[in-house]
């Protein structure tokens, strides 16, 4: 069997971590299965669907390294929901409601008062055609709800394990509205027939819209695909996710200068697993080490700043053939090997290369503190060849001669050499200056 999966977006939105998550699990799944991965636009809701939020899917699936086989929208598949329609109408499992909106509120209401679970009726059902007449000339038109059989629906997930609903525990559930338009529930379900779906992940949070979807799978002759129920994230104390971590759109961290996009699948990927998490540069080697069996039904705890910690591990760990391309967008085409190699370590996000670059190569102002120490300080610069030890054997002979130490020894030089009282390692930095920048400075000074 080969393995089929698909990401199903609504595009009234811009992606978010969530959203992600569920994506990249099952991207890395179909990849690890040698299985076909479907990006499906699930934008029936015409009203709320933006085309922005479609170019938004695309775009941020691209930049974090996933493909896709196919590509298809909802709104182009009316005549195939019609005949399945058709199909459920004629079998009697939709059928048609009558009910307002307030009177299915108050119905709910006074179960609610009475202990009981606010299970919808099916006064529908006991309509005769008279009535339903009668309702049409008030101007009513119906919505229609899914019969379901008060049977046992049972599945085995790939996460949960076994899964076991009672039919008769659950309303029936609404998918055509007033207006004649299928909702998404019919809808997915007709895709995942139609194009063959033989996995579905999805969150935690649509467990019972599965178990009434397995009988819809039925219903229309198919059998229903294979489950993957995720836990939802928490924030890092292990509450709710907050709504700011929750709505971090994948827009939001492309726009942030220096964020790798392995620093978010590198996370995503592993929360909630056995596996550890670890920055990982190519989403290959996530997907050759993907299984479900790593994944534990625990609620995973979401942290924004581990995604910063996995992008300094990725950029330590960037060889200069990598980061050459993304140097040269930013506008630094002379930065080196030699120098990336120096300042590497030190840095958070590979943009951060651009406050070394302006310190190390000028032009900068000098910040005029001590001229007598800077012009001592001058006069007993290190012989050449400068290494990450010449600014501590500088500095121990500037202690000994003038007495000075800490903040009074250190900083009148830095202030003199960047202009600044801050930033990166003195250490690494004087040898990138090298000793000609540092004597027109400390002159300068």
């Amino acid at each position: 069997m080969t393995v089929k999966v698909r990401f199903a977006p609504s595009p009234t939105g811009f992606l978010h971590i969530g959203n992600i998550r569920t994506a990249l699990i099952t991207w890395l799944f179909a990849r690890n299965n040698n299985g076909h991965y479907l990006l499906r636009i699930d934008d029936t809701d015409k009203e709320r669907s933006r085309e922005e939020c479609v170019d938004d899917i695309r775009e941020s699936l691209t930049w974090l390294g996933m493909d896709w086989d196919a590509f298809a929208r909802q709104r182009d598949r009316q005549a195939d929901y019609d005949k399945r329609i058709a199909q459920l109408k004629a079998d009697g499992r939709l059928y048609p409601c009558y009910e307002t909106e307030e009177e299915l509120a108050l119905n709910r209401k006074v179960l609610l008062n009475r202990g009981l679970p606010p299970i919808y009726d099916r006064a529908a059902l006991k309509l005769t055609d008279e009535q339903k007449a009668k309702f049409e000339v008030e101007g009513r038109t119906p919505h229609w709800r899914f019969k379901l059989n008060h049977t046992p629906i049972i599945w085995d997930d790939m996460i949960r394990g076994h899964a076991e609903f009672q039919g008769g525990d659950l309303s029936d559930p609404v998918l055509i509205r007033e207006d004649g338009s299928p909702l998404y529930h019919l809808c997915s379900v007709i895709d995942d027939i139609d194009f063959g779906i033989t996995h579905v992940v999805r969150g935690e949070d649509h467990v019972t819209n599965t178990a009434t979807h397995v009988q819809m799978f039925e219903a229309l002759g198919a059998k229903p695909p294979t489950f993957a129920h995720l836990p939802l994230l928490s924030d890092k104390e292990g509450g709710k996710l907050s709504k700011r971590l929750g709505a971090l759109s994948i827009r939001d961290l492309r726009e942030q200068e220096g964020i790798e996009p392995m620093a978010i699948c590198s996370l995503l990927a592993r929360l909630g697993t056995s596996q550890p998490i670890e920055a990982i540069a190519d989403i290959k080697t996530l997907s050759n080490t993907f299984s479900f069996s790593h994944f534990s039904r625990s609620t995973p705890k979401f942290d924004s700043d581990e995604i910063l910690r996995l992008n300094a591990k990725l950029v330590h760990d960037m060889d200069f053939a990598m980061a050459k391309p993304k140097l040269e967008k930013m506008g630094l085409k002379d930065i080196d090997e030699t120098f990336w190699n120096v300042v590497r370590p030190n840095l958070e996000r590979v943009t951060d290369i651009k406050d070394w670059w302006q310190v190390a190569k000028g032009p900068v102002t000098p910040v005029i503190a001590d001229k007598g120490f800077i012009s001592e300080a001058l006069t007993m610069l290190p012989p050449e060849p400068w290494t990450s030890e010449t600014w501590q054997a500088w500095t121990n002979a500037l202690k000994e001669k003038t007495g000075r130490k800490g903040k009074e020894l250190f900083m009148p030089l830095r202030q003199a050499l960047t202009g600044m009282d801050h930033g990166p390692e003195m250490p690494v930095l004087l040898p990138l200056i090298g000793p000609e920048k540092t004597k027109e400075r400390l002159k300068a000074a």
